[in-house]
């Protein structure tokens, strides 16, 4: 009954209105910073956890440290072994999740507000006290070793690894945060309490949380949680420029549909011009069916299902990629128009009326991500890792509408480069 509970509230917190979200700073007594929304008219709490750097922090030679360290936070805490843990978790009706990308850890709670303080208890644990025994170890390893194995026969992931080796090279973005066959293997104990050491710190920690509870008890609470990590943590990376040329290389894989990734240099998310490219790759290739390479490359020549490109700001560096897939006898053309539609926009800019209809989808669509206090939590430590200020949301729609003609079309003549623009094609294309 209290799963059905907890779930019900998740969907009666569905409500697009709450795009007007009233958020507040808390600092705890300890020096945490948080920002909250309180939502006291029912009973349940989304607590959501960042810390910067996340699998780009793993140690030279250790790829994949990080990712299975993340992966056994839930394995076992305290005096818990892993089915305790799992027990304890299920009778509270809580759930927690644990997430590693690139550029940071997330950490996630979503528990009633009758279990707050049980349920943030197995949550410390499972943060400041993971138990990192071998059975476990070996038992997640062998999970992680499957995912790679299975990643060597899936088309997308082949092209992305060799994307990012060729973009990146020695940089952590150049290889995958699971890491290899090789490299997740030889693997200790001893390296995933070092990574866990080096990425779950108070110096890299963005707090946000929704629901059930006030700033006067956040306070206290984020303090008994949090207090015993590590002040610092391994050292962050360095930015790195992507390595594009403008060529075409192709992996051979045995497929009779190929996989195409296209890229080049990306945009900042805090450049004066985000919101331009924003919209710029909204008419491009980010707004589905109406977008034109879409209208292109599926409507016109029936080349492929989907099309799509969207912007990537990474923290050290940032891409503005694509894809695609076609029949191995197809993909040439494909290749052909998304090139030739990126030196069309870039000299000729797009429309009033496609700018009209991009602003009308992004700022319609908006509010639809507010749809529970999960959302708004996710959306908020986002927002802190992003360095976005705190009205952000109450002023996003305003910078969408306030990008002009003559402002998208300068942007997409400085930032469109069709001779930069580079593509990794794995299959066995006909004409490539």
């Amino acid at each position: 009954m209290r799963y059905l509970l907890i779930a019900a509230l998740t969907v009666i917190l569905t409500l697009p209105a709450r795009a007007e979200v009233k958020i507040q700073e808390v600092t705890s007594p300890g020096g945490i910073t948080a920002w909250l929304v309180e939502e006291p008219s029912i009973p349940f709490v989304a607590l959501e956890l960042r810390f910067q750097g996340g699998a780009s922090l793993d140690a030279p030679g250790k790829r994949g440290a990080t990712n299975l360290m993340i992966g056994l936070l839930e394995e076992g805490a305290g005096e818990l072994d892993s089915q305790g843990f799992a027990r304890a978790t299920e009778a509270l009706a809580a759930r927690f999740g644990y997430d590693v990308g690139d550029d940071n850890a997330s950490i996630s709670a979503r528990f009633l507000t009758e279990n707050r303080d049980e349920a943030l208890e197995l949550l410390r644990l499972s943060i400041i006290e993971p138990r990192f025994e071998e059975v476990a170890v070996n038992r997640v390893r062998q999970q992680v070793l499957a995912g790679i194995r299975s990643s060597q026969n899936d088309p997308n992931d082949i092209a992305s690894r060799a994307f990012d080796a060729a973009t990146f090279g020695d940089h952590p973005y150049g290889s995958a945060l699971q890491g290899t066959i090789d490299s997740v293997g030889a693997l200790t104990r001893d390296d995933i309490v070092a990574a866990h050491k080096g990425v779950l710190t108070r110096d890299r920690l963005y707090v946000a949380a929704v629901g059930d509870i006030t700033a006067a008890e956040l306070g206290p609470m984020l303090d008994e949680l949090l207090a015993n990590l590590p002040e610092t943590g391994a050292a962050l990376p360095d930015k790195v420029a992507p390595m594009l040329d403008g060529s075409t290389s192709v992996v051979e894989f045995d497929t009779p549909q190929s996989v195409a990734l296209f890229g080049q240099v990306g945009m900042e998310r805090d450049d004066d011009d985000f919101f331009a490219a924003y919209l710029l790759n909204t008419i491009l290739g980010g707004g589905g069916f109406e977008s034109r390479l879409m209208e292109e490359v599926r409507v016109k020549r029936g080349l492929t299902y989907g099309v799509y490109s969207y912007l990537v700001p990474k923290d050290w560096a940032a891409l503005y990629l694509g894809s695609v897939s076609s029949a191995n006898d197809r993909i040439a053309e494909a290749v052909d128009v998304i090139r030739a539609e990126w030196s069309r926009m870039a000299a000729e800019g797009v429309t009033q009326e496609e700018l009209d209809e991009a602003k009308a989808l992004l700022t319609g669509a908006y509010p639809l991500r507010f749809d529970g206090n999960g959302s708004i939590a996710q959306i908020m430590a986002g927002m802190q890792m992003q360095g976005l200020p705190i009205d952000y949301i109450a002023t996003r729609n305003d910078k969408v509408n306030a990008v002009s003609l003559e402002d998208i079309n300068r942007v997409a003549s400085e930032f469109l480069n069709p001779d930069e623009l580079t593509f990794v094609v794995v299959g066995k294309p006909d004409g490539v």
